[in-house]
């Protein structure tokens, strides 16, 4: 059993580790408040959907879809091949997870973002997964604090500054995400899915209902496999 100062200071490893992609987040969260009280949504169904869904791009995938009067189903359907990825990152951090009791999976898994992945993925990786459970959980809170703070100071300068959303601040969202995916691009499987998701992103760019962001996510994954299999069988 690990002592409470051991626990401490994995939890605050943790969350010192998030800080740079804190700060990375904070200017998505605020376009999100923006962009969703912008839609028509209500300051309680902005922050209820940060505290519930707790997933940024999706968020903003959904708000676009709802601005643009689309219907449920095609809602669902866009953010669920969104989300795919995460059973990527589930696959990637079972291995470390597995021997944890449910009461730490369940809830770590609904915190589990791209930033916290990306972060507790690198330290197991680097480190072994001893006391990984307060390392992530560290991570964890540290994002979902933050992406709850900056979601309602959207909301706060949505409402008092009109048109702050067309200030181009979701370039903190493309920043964020290429400081994650960079280091992955040395594994050629990585790279290949990141070459095909870009090029059917490009190619399918300006399709209804988010199409080409559906699209390139499954292009990506596809190639990502078809070339990890092929590494598989050279070796083998």
């Amino acid at each position: 059993m690990p002592s409470l100062s051991d626990r401490r200071r994995w939890l605050l490893d943790g969350a010192r580790d998030t800080i740079p992609m804190m700060v990375g987040a904070a200017p998505f969260g605020v376009i999100f408040g923006t962009l969703a009280i912008a839609a028509g949504l209500s300051p309680a169904a902005t922050a209820a959907m940060s505290l519930l869904v707790f997933a940024g791009s999706s968020q903003f995938i959904a708000v676009s879809l709802v601005s643009a009067g689309a219907a449920l189903p095609v809602i669902w359907l866009t953010t669920l091949v969104v989300n795919l990825r995460h059973a990527l990152y589930s696959a990637t951090l079972l291995p470390y997870a597995r021997p944890w009791p449910l009461a730490w999976r369940w809830p770590l898994a609904f915190w589990l973002t791209d930033e916290t992945f990306a972060v507790v993925e690198h330290r197991f990786r680097s480190l072994g997964a001893d006391g990984g459970q307060w390392y992530w959980l560290g991570s964890s809170l540290s994002m979902y604090l933050n992406w709850q703070l900056w979601t309602l100071a959207g909301v706060a300068l949505g409402r008092a500054v009109p048109g702050l959303d067309r200030l181009g601040l979701d370039f903190a969202m493309v920043a964020t995400f290429a400081a994650i995916v960079a280091p992955q691009l040395k594994k050629r499987p990585t790279l290949a899915a990141a070459l095909a998701a870009g090029a059917v992103a490009l190619l399918a760019r300006g399709l209804p209902y988010k199409l080409d962001l559906m699209l390139a996510a499954l292009a990506g994954v596809a190639a990502g496999m078809l070339l990890e299999r092929g590494q598989k069988r050279e070796a083998a």
